[in-house]
């Protein structure tokens, strides 16, 4: 099971030690979460994710080379037809003066829940978007800090690997590990943990996301 660290921001390198599978960097100005500044120098096999909430596609873009992220997580309203386009983009890093090398990156839709979801509507994401990722709905769009119901996931009719996000702590880890021997967790790829994992916003309880890690690894 991957593990992605959201809503990074002060301890970069720490967490970056735990060596999770993923960070996430939100470029969403209204959280207290918004990352600016310099990614340190992270290990090659962690992935950096963009968080974007209803963002134009050349900003987003421009983040990508600016930040050399590898994948993006859409967490507003993006359309299909929106997530479409952004996938058909081209990006290229210069090598050399006539070399060019494309640059790959990892879309992921978010889809907010609460008490039920209409899984009809991942139809339309189905070849657009490389994840989903589901999360649970509330006054923000992420770190809200409390679960949704992972009984409604009995429901995904897809066979797309997703993300399990929302609220996720060290609290509920047994139910986690339940959770992960459901039949409906079969395309659970990964789990997202932020708000439940830090001292304030950005700054992250190294201790918690050890022991969390462990005990991922050992289910």
């Amino acid at each position: 099971m991957k593990l992605k660290v959201c809503g990074m921001n002060s301890n970069i390198l720490e967490v970056a030690a735990i060596k999770p599978n993923y960070l996430g960097f939100i470029f969403w100005e209204p959280s207290s979460r918004f990352f600016h500044g310099k990614i340190p120098d992270i290990p090659d096999g962690i992935k950096r994710i963009g968080v974007f909430v209803d963002e134009s596609i050349p900003k987003i873009v421009e983040a990508i080379l600016h930040y050399d992220l590898n994948g993006v997580q859409l967490h507003g309203n993006e359309s299909a037809t929106y997530c479409k386009a952004l996938k058909e983009v081209i990006i290229e890093h210069k090598i050399s003066e006539h070399q060019f090398d494309k640059v790959h990156f990892d879309i992921i839709k978010v889809f907010s829940i609460k008490d039920n979801f209409d899984f009809d509507k991942l139809a339309l994401f189905e070849d657009v978007c490389d994840y989903f990722l589901f999360d649970t709905k509330g006054k923000l769009p992420g770190g809200n800090g409390y679960a949704f119901d992972w009984s409604v996931l009995k429901n995904y009719p897809s066979t797309k690997p997703y993300f399990l996000s929302g609220g996720i702590g060290l609290e509920n880890t047994d139910e986690l590990k339940h959770f992960l021997t459901l039949p409906e967790s079969k395309y659970c790829y990964a789990i997202d943990v932020n708000s439940k994992f830090e001292i304030e916003p950005g700054l992250k309880d190294i201790e918690k996301i050890k022991n969390f890690k462990k005990i991922l690894t050992e289910n």
